[in-house]
C-alpha cells in the first residue's frame, strides 16, 4: 500500500510517498480503508518532535513509527476475532494522539481506542476535520467540576480546539466569554459565546470580570497572565506546556501554595 512516511524529524520536506506493507489485523483490532485524514497540530508536533519531551515517547533520535497521522475516517475492511463492536462495511472515524498511522491507504486500530461508527448524514470530509479539536476540548472540560452557569473564558476560541470548546461549554450550560480576532467574532458568537473579546483591540487580561475557569486553547497566554482573571479556587488550563514548561512548574507550586 502507499503511505506518507518519515525517517527523521524536521519540516514537511522530510515526508516521502512510499510503498509499505499493508498492516495485519490482530484479534482486538479493525482494519480500516482510509478515506480522509488531516494535518493537525498533533501531526505537526510529531513531525518536528517539538516540544523535545515528545522524543521520549516517539523515539529519541528518529521516529519509531514511520507513518505519520493521527486523525482519520474510513470503512472497516476486516475485523479481528475478538471484535464484536464493528462489522465489515462500517463507516468509522477516529483519533489517536499517540499515532494512528493515518497517512496511508490502510490502518489498524484497537476496538478499545478512539474509533467510532459515523453518523449517516455526515460526509467523510466533513467529519475528518472535527475530531482532534473536540478530543482536546473535551479533555479540558473533563478535568474540572464544571457546573451550569459557571463563568468560563476561552482564549483562542476560533481555532480547532476553541470552536469545539465553545460548543461543548454551551451544551453544558456555561456562561462563555470568548477571545478571538476581529474576523471571527460572528463565527464564535454563532457557536454559543455570550461575551466576545477581540484581542486585536483589547487586552483580555485587563477585564474586571472573574472566571471559574480560563481555558487557553492555543497555548499563547500563561498562568501568570491569567491568574488575576480567576476566582478563588479557579482553574487555568493550557493546550501547551508554556515557556520553559512553566505550566508544569506552576501546577506544582499552586498545589502547595494555592
Amino acid at each position: 500500500m502507499k503511505a506518507i512516511t518519515y525517517n527523521q524529524y524536521g519540516p514537511p520536506e522530510v515526508l516521502r510517498l512510499s510503498e509499505v506493507e499493508k498492516p495485519k489485523t490482530k484479534a482486538n483490532e479493525i482494519l480500516v480503508s482510509v478515506r480522509t485524514s488531516t494535518v493537525n497540530r498533533t501531526d505537526c508536533a510529531c513531525l518536528r518532535a517539538k516540544p523535545f519531551i515528545m522524543r521520549f515517547f516517539m523515539g529519541l533520535l528518529k521516529p519509531k513509527n514511520p507513518i505519520l497521522g493521527t486523525e482519520f475516517t474510513g470503512v472497516v475492511e476486516a475485523i479481528g476475532l475478538s471484535v464484536d463492536t464493528f462489522k465489515v462495511g462500517d463507516k468509522v472515524f477516529g483519533f489517536d494522539d499517540s499515532g494512528a498511522s493515518s497517512y496511508a491507504e490502510y490502518l489498524t486500530i484497537s476496538k478499545n481506542k478512539g474509533v467510532c461508527t459515523m453518523p449517516e448524514d455526515i460526509s467523510f470530509l466533513t467529519i475528518s476535520g472535527s475530531i482532534e479539536g473536540s478530543h482536546y476540548a473535551y479533555n479540558f472540560i473533563n478535568k474540572v467540576d464544571l457546573k451550569k452557569a459557571d463563568n468560563v473564558m476561552v482564549y483562542g476560541a476560533s481555532g480547532s480546539i476553541g470552536t469545539a470548546m465553545v460548543q461543548l461549554l454551551n451544551y453544558f450550560g456555561a456562561d462563555i466569554t470568548a477571545v478571538c480576532n476581529t474576523k471571527n467574532l460572528e463565527l464564535v458568537k454563532s457557536l454559543g459565546a455570550i461575551k466576545i473579546i477581540d484581542y486585536t483591540t483589547t487586552d483580555f487580561t485587563k477585564t474586571d470580570e472573574k472566571y471559574d475557569f480560563v481555558f487557553d486553547c492555543v497555548g499563547k497566554s500563561s498562568f501568570g497572565q491569567c491568574k488575576p482573571l480567576l476566582k478563588p479556587g479557579g482553574t487555568f488550563i493550557s493546550s501547551e506546556l508554556g515557556w520553559m514548561c512553566e505550566n508544569l512548574l506552576f501546577s506544582l507550586i499552586t498545589a502547595l501554595y494555592s
